[in-house]
């Protein structure tokens, strides 16, 4: 060990307070360096250490951050908690997750959990309804809420997205959703999409009895997501959804205290998230970014579907259960699972996943031979069966939306 050049960053005999934030990384050292040689360069990096022998009067010794744990290529560090300014995100990334992930001492680093200490959730909102939009703002008791995306995401004219809507709410659909990249264009201008679909779900609340609502995107820069957000709660939206990785963390906490003024559940959709944790060597895991997306104050995000939808296979299960897990008294977090998902893999993903959390569809629904609105019924059957434990071929029989939907799709998984 005396050879490490930052051996004051490594204790391998090191156990962490209560009040340290802990970090897991695998790591892969660069060339010539041993794994304890880049663990500890890890932790100097992002904290208070440099590269050169410093001539200035000894500093703060307790913001150093001590690499400890050690095993294979997976470190731990731990992090004393006045490394971090109380409720700021990007501060805190800019540790844990900034210039050390292109230091020449690693060839990869990979962010793979973070453990939190109370004294650093406490700067933060955290989620203001959590699972409790199941039944608080909506009709979903007892089961999965449902969402759906109107087909194409982007292209449709308002009146035609509005309608969509509708029949997917009167197919008994909970959720209409905004994809990630439809916003303000001038084929379906934000206000007007608004003002349309709401007036078509009141309706729909109306015939069905059932209370459903819109994930509207107010994507955009930050004081037009806030005049957005107010534009949605003074028509009547109980719900907004921000983009959060590409809109910013920043962003994100500035749009949660807004919509806790307004009364508005916060749907957080993860685009641009592979390109942090696609890769398993580099980058920042999902879990990590769920964990951040909760502390920010989502109520529900998007997690994966379990390798059951069209998307890269994740720890879908293992991230949700962070999410509803207790964080000092924090509200939890609905977790999302969507892309690819159509009638027949609906029983497998509640088996693998649990009721309590948003199954949405899109070409599963609107892709039904009958339309969206058969579609969406076949879609609720497909759950209303599952939480009843009756297999969906034996309730197809008595229900012919679900039949048509298996026999076009079966239990196969999209690619």
């Amino acid at each position: 060990m005396t050879g490490i050049e930052y051996s004051d960053f490594l204790d391998l005999d090191y156990e962490p307070v209560d009040t340290d934030l802990v970090c897991t990384f695998t790591l892969r050292p660069g060339e010539g360096m041993s794994m304890e040689d880049a663990a500890a360069r890890v932790a100097s990096e992002s904290s208070n250490g440099t590269w050169a022998e410093l001539q200035v009067e000894a500093g703060v010794t307790e913001l150093s951050a001590t690499a400890f744990d050690l095993s294979g290529n997976t470190v731990r560090v731990a992090y004393p908690e006045a490394l971090f300014e109380p409720g700021n995100m990007p501060q805190i990334l800019s540790c844990i997750a900034g210039n050390i992930m292109g230091m020449k001492a690693v060839d990869s680093i990979r962010l793979e959990d973070c453990e939190w200490p109370e004294a650093i959730v406490e700067g933060f909102a955290g989620p203001q309804f959590g699972s409790s939009v199941a039944t608080e703002l909506l009709s979903a008791h007892g089961r999965p809420v449902t969402a759906t995306v109107p087909k194409p995401k982007v292209g449709l004219h308002t009146e035609s997205h509005a309608q969509i809507g509708y029949d997917a709410w009167m197919g008994g659909v909970d959720l209409l959703k905004d994809d990630e990249n439809l916003t303000d264009q001038v084929f379906n201008p934000f206000e007007e999409r608004v003002a349309r679909s709401l007036e078509l779900r009141d309706k729909a609340q109306e015939e069905t009895g059932e209370r459903k609502d819109y994930l509207v995107n107010i994507t955009a820069e930050t004081d037009e997501m806030l005049r957005r957000a107010e534009f949605v709660a003074d028509h009547g939206g109980k719900f907004v959804m921000v983009d959060v990785v590409t809109a910013g963390w920043a962003s994100v906490q500035t749009v949660r205290r807004r919509c806790e003024d307004l009364g508005l559940a916060i749907h957080a959709h993860r685009a641009m998230h592979a390109a942090f944790d696609r890769h398993p060597d580099q980058g920042v895991s999902m879990r990590v970014l769920a964990q951040i997306s909760r502390l920010v104050g989502v109520d529900h995000i998007h997690t994966g579907t379990a390798d059951l939808g069209k998307l890269e296979n994740e720890d879908t299960a293992g991230i949700n259960d962070w999410l509803q897990s207790d964080l000092y008294g924090m509200n939890d977090v609905l977790p999302v699972a969507s892309g690819g998902l159509h009638p027949g893999i609906v029983d497998e993903l509640i088996n693998r996943l649990g009721s309590n959390l948003i199954i949405q569809a899109g070409g599963g629904i609107h892709g039904h031979p009958d339309g969206t609105a058969a579609g969406a019924k076949a879609f609720r059957q497909s759950v209303d069966a599952s939480m009843e434990g009756i297999s969906l071929a034996e309730y197809a029989e008595t229900h012919p939306e679900l039949k048509v939907a298996l026999d076009k799709w079966g239990t196969q998984t999209p690619r």
